[in-house]
């Protein structure tokens, strides 16, 4: 299987603009392509992991990556998935956070002469004449077409400043530039990218040649990745002062079950044939599935040592809070519609007094169920499972295992 057909595999490709030169591109090894990284804070979070694996499997592929710090985007600003202006940040700040970008992003891909660029668009953003620029890059953008992108429309309502608004055309101006310095002919983002992308696309035809489709394309981001990334990048990082490896961790030892595969696919490098015979895995196979993708992403992140300890470390936990976890025996007249709610669960081991306690509990995060976080109040467990036993845990050291014999 070639690398573009493994991308399409692994579920990381949304949509594309000229599929064919793509593929032929990518896996003929002559594709030159970027990914921007705007500066928002001292250490990358797993959002930016999703795009540093991508970057590493293209690399592996024979690729070229550019890795674009963005050192003067970041004085603006992305409004995209956004409903609120971002902090604005100084020069020092935004300086530090590169420095950091750049120690990190060292880990996952190889960078010198013929391998990886690492550039920063501070280079060219910082110098720009605002003249100049309305003339010559403003002049090629539609204000009506740039208010119906997404990453607009969804800002109308609160307010959209000017500020944010110039980050379209300072985006578009990236790709142009890169496209003139480093041939760059490829660039991935995610599907909240694909007008910004577009606005990039367009401005090199229109500036330097009509005939350069083939030669500007766009490959988005699975959405489903770019969701994920979301989600957790607010509190996941891959700094391990601010996320020690065992929290990284136990983050993805406790994703959902219908979840693990999918995460599987899309961050290890582990060979395809060999995930797709856990796609028939179910109960306690997913557990193992889980402690597999928590490994593979910590030994990527934090090294192979890093990652045994984390997962001995674990396993002790789990190991001891179940041996010493007194047992509550419950009975089939316990059960509620053939199983038992979480927060019922909870007041019958007598791990809280109330539901309205135990609501409390899971809401604050502080509930887990065979050392998988519990976040949502109606989470229920089936009369099979609970015949075959869960270790409830509350807090870091309360353990009850509930059984129904």
């Amino acid at each position: 299987m070639q690398i573009y057909e493994e991308l399409q595999a692994r579920g990381l490709i949304a949509q594309t603009t000229n599929e064919e030169e793509i593929r032929d591109l990518v896996n003929n090894g002559k594709a030159v392509f970027y990914i921007g990284f705007d500066p928002t804070a001292d250490s990358l979070h797993v959002g930016h992991f999703m795009a540093l694996c991508l970057m590493k499997r293209l690399q592996m592929a024979g690729n070229k990556p550019i890795a674009l710090i963005g050192g003067g985007t970041g004085y603006i600003g992305d409004p995209s998935g956004r409903t609120d202006m971002r902090s604005m940040m100084t020069a020092e700040t935004i300086e530090h956070n590169c420095a950091c970008f750049k120690k990190q992003m060292e880990r996952f891909i190889e960078f010198g002469e013929d391998k990886a660029l690492m550039v920063n668009n501070a280079d060219w953003l910082l110098k720009l004449n605002y003249i100049e620029l309305l003339r010559e890059v403003g002049a090629c953008f539609s204000v009506n077409n740039m208010l119906r992108a997404e990453c607009y429309k969804q800002r109308m309502e609160k307010g959209l400043s000017f500020l944010e608004f110039n980050y379209m055309i300072m985006q578009s101006y990236d790709f142009l530039e890169l496209y003139r310095r480093y041939g760059c002919n490829l660039q991935f983002g995610g599907d909240d990218q694909w007008s910004n992308m577009l606005g990039g696309r367009e401005l090199i035809r229109r500036k330097l040649d009509k005939e350069a489709n083939a030669m500007t394309i766009t490959l988005l981001l699975n959405s489903e990745g770019k969701k994920m990334g979301k989600t957790v990048g607010g509190a996941v990082w891959l700094d391990p002062e601010k996320t020690p490896p065992f929290d990284f961790y136990q983050y993805w030892r406790n994703v959902g079950d219908a979840d693990v595969l999918k995460c599987i696919r899309m961050l290890t490098f582990l060979p395809l044939e060999e995930i797709d015979k856990m796609d028939a895995w179910e109960g306690a196979q997913l557990n193992t599935a889980k402690e597999i993708l928590a490994f593979e992403l910590t030994k990527l992140v934090h090294g192979e040592a890093e990652a045994q300890k984390a997962q001995a470390a674990a396993r002790n936990l789990f190991s001891a809070g179940g041996d010493a976890a007194p047992e509550i025996a419950l009975t089939d007249a316990d059960l509620e519609n053939g199983g038992l709610d979480i927060l019922s669960v909870l007041v019958k081991s007598g791990l809280c007094a109330s539901r309205s306690e135990a609501r409390r509990a899971v809401e604050q995060g502080g509930v887990s169920a065979d050392g998988e976080k519990i976040s949502n109040i109606k989470h229920s467990f089936s009369a099979e499972a609970l015949k075959t036993g869960v270790l409830i845990k509350r807090g870091k050291k309360n353990f009850k295992k509930v059984i129904v014999k």
